[in-house]
């Protein structure tokens, strides 16, 4: 099998043919922090926190979205990226309102663990404050979307793996938000069948387990893996 070979961070390293930069980079030991991707599903490019120096090239490049070519060289970890990096999570934090001591997955979150990772002590921007709303009618689950961080996670494993397709994005910019079917309340959904995968994508405590407390919210995110996996082996039909 032929492999690509490319460089990261000055090692001479291989990849699997078609891998992205992303796989590239974890296949031979090296860690980009990310909060849109997940293993098991197609990759977004909706975070921005995976941005990589590529030689030749002047902006910054999604790792997960830009493929692993011959002779690439690839920087990860900058000064420039990791104040990129840094004003992406401050961003994140001040366009919704994210109060960590008081959420269900204190602790358990993934923007909390990249922001801490960062060095992230505080937010340089403006809180944005948006008056957002908490749904709760379905019976089993409920969505915070102070917490959401539009990484459409939900959406791409209920598509993908489920195949129901509830969730969606609507709205532009700001006003943006993850929705179940023409946005009616999630416990009126007619294509949900309960089957908490999205409960298991979600990196932060936006989509929840109704009666968890703050910091109960722990995320078996390898099921995701797992399933997909299975169905790729033909191991069990969808």
């Amino acid at each position: 099998m032929t492999v690509t070979t490319l460089t990261i961070n000055g090692e001479l390293v291989s990849a699997s043919p078609g891998a992205s930069v992303l796989e590239a980079a974890r296949e031979n030991g090296v860690e980009i922090p990310t909060l849109c991707e997940l293993e098991g599903i197609s990759s977004a490019g909706a975070c921005r926190l995976c941005l990589v120096e590529i030689s030749g090239t002047p902006r910054l490049q999604p790792a997960c979205v830009t493929a692993a070519t011959e002779g690439m060289e690839v920087q990860t970890d900058s000064e420039r990226l990791n104040r990129y990096r840094r004003m992406i999570l401050e961003l994140l934090f001040a366009e919704r309102n994210h109060i960590c001591p008081v959420c269900v997955a204190n602790g358990h979150c993934e923007l909390q663990s990249r922001a801490i990772e960062n060095g992230m002590d505080h937010v340089r921007f403006s809180y944005q404050h948006p008056d957002l709303s908490v749904d709760i009618t379905h019976e089993r689950f409920g969505i915070d979307q102070d917490r959401c961080i539009l990484c459409t996670r939900c959406v791409r494993v209920c598509d993908e793996l489920e195949g129901a397709h509830t969730w969606d994005v609507a709205g532009r910019g700001t006003k943006s938000r993850v929705i179940t079917d023409l946005n009616q309340p999630w416990g009126e959904s007619d294509t949900c069948t309960s089957c908490a995968k999205c409960v298991e994508a979600c990196p932060t405590g936006a989509i929840f387990r109704k009666g968890s407390s703050v910091g109960e919210m722990e995320h078996r995110r390898d099921r995701i893996r797992f399933i997909a996996d299975a169905r790729k082996k033909k191991e069990w039909s969808p």
